[in-house]
């Protein structure tokens, strides 16, 4: 499939790492792509800005030469906050997602102060669930506090296990009536963001312009985002369908095509982990 793309937008947890560890071959298989002229924007729905998404790549030994740039749904939320000057925010979330505010003129408050809610996800997301939210988003939207989900997953990889997001408790609260405003994939606007990137990379290196690739283990963020934007995607079914997928060497095609048809996207292609 590579030679038919002149880029690709690739999702990070859970097709380039778990949380835990990177996966060799897909980091291999960006490379070995990126070594063909061709651009990569990692494109993750992560809550933080991307020098703090870097700075784990690192951590987890994913090479610099395996993408061009990254963008995140932090990097939407932070330009959204740099048009609200002197807002008054209740962090909901763990303290690993304060970078989110470094440098803005924003000011963190309790919530009974709070003109605006910003959900990363849950305050400690090993032990907590969005059901555990259900009385405090009551509570909330009868205030009418709008509120910015950072993260629009409603789950993602951790080693073996699935952990909830930002946009879990975002669903619970918008069900109750809650106002909700949501920055990353699916979403357009940061495919927008992500065109510009990739227009900009291959500009330097005098690319033509070709289709784009996107490549992602979530049906609702990125095979959806995917289809809205009119980009062809490549599914990786071991990530967070992977109970859905069946196995390696026998993935359940007819269990992932129902799943593909209920949510209105048809990928060009499947693979159970990215590898060349």
């Amino acid at each position: 499939m590579a030679d038919a793309y002149g880029a690709i937008i690739c999702d990070i947890w859970g097709v380039i790492h778990d949380g835990h560890q990177a996966f060799a071959p897909a980091c291999e298989a960006l490379m070995r792509y990126r070594e063909r002229g061709h651009p990569v924007l990692l494109l993750s729905n992560a809550p933080r800005p991307h020098p703090s998404v870097r700075a784990m790549l690192e951590r987890l030994s994913v090479p610099d030469a395996a993408y061009d740039a990254i963008l995140t749904s932090g990097d939407m939320t932070r330009s959204y906050l740099e048009s609200q000057p002197g807002a008054r925010v209740f962090h909901l979330g763990p303290d690993r997602d304060l970078p989110l505010y470094d440098a803005l003129d924003v000011v963190l408050v309790p919530v009974e102060q709070a003109d605006l809610i910003v959900c990363t996800g849950p305050f400690n997301d090993e032990t907590e669930v969005a059901g555990d939210y259900r009385e405090r988003c009551h509570e909330w939207s009868a205030r009418r506090l709008p509120m910015l989900c950072a993260n629009p997953d409603i789950v993602v990889e951790r080693g073996p296990r699935l952990i909830p997001c930002a946009g879990a408790i975002a669903a619970l609260y918008s069900a109750q009536g809650g106002k909700v405003s949501y920055f990353g994939k699916p979403h357009r606007e940061v495919y927008r963001q992500a065109a510009s990137l990739i227009a900009m990379i291959s500009a330097d290196r005098r690319c033509k312009p070709a289709p784009i690739l996107a490549i992602g283990d979530a049906i609702a963020t990125d095979l959806k985002g995917a289809a809205l934007n009119r980009i062809d995607a490549l599914f990786i079914a071991g990530g967070i369908h992977a109970a859905l997928a069946g196995k390696p060497g026998d993935i359940d095609m007819k269990a992932l095509e129902a799943a593909f048809a209920a949510a209105d996207v048809a990928p060009r292609a499947v693979m159970w982990r990215l590898s060349w």
